[in-house]
């Protein structure tokens, strides 16, 4: 499945890893934010999220890191959106 296909399917959960003040200035709509540094204490919560899960934040590099991370956790159907706005254009 492509980053599209992910995005757009009917169980994703955008995922935004950014801080909660960058969430609030602008996020893919129906999306979930929980920041970076928080991944770790809510695992339990994202391992019962809908897949496929779509990482996002500004750029791309917290939301790689966020997928390392769960990757390590067990979890799968995971993708790297980058940015929001690039979640957000491809968001049908």
């Amino acid at each position: 499945m492509n980053i599209e296909e992910a995005i757009n399917h009917p169980d994703a959960t955008i995922l935004d890893v950014r801080r909660e003040d960058e969430f609030e200035e602008g996020h893919v709509p129906n999306s979930i934010n929980i920041p970076l540094h928080d991944i770790p204490d809510n695992i339990d919560l994202v391992k019962t999220m809908s897949t496929p899960l779509v990482l996002c934040c500004k750029s791309g590099g917290r939301s790689g890191q966020a997928l390392l991370f769960l990757k390590s956790q067990g979890l799968s159907e995971l993708q790297n959106g980058g940015g929001y706005t690039d979640v957000l254009k491809l968001k049908k």
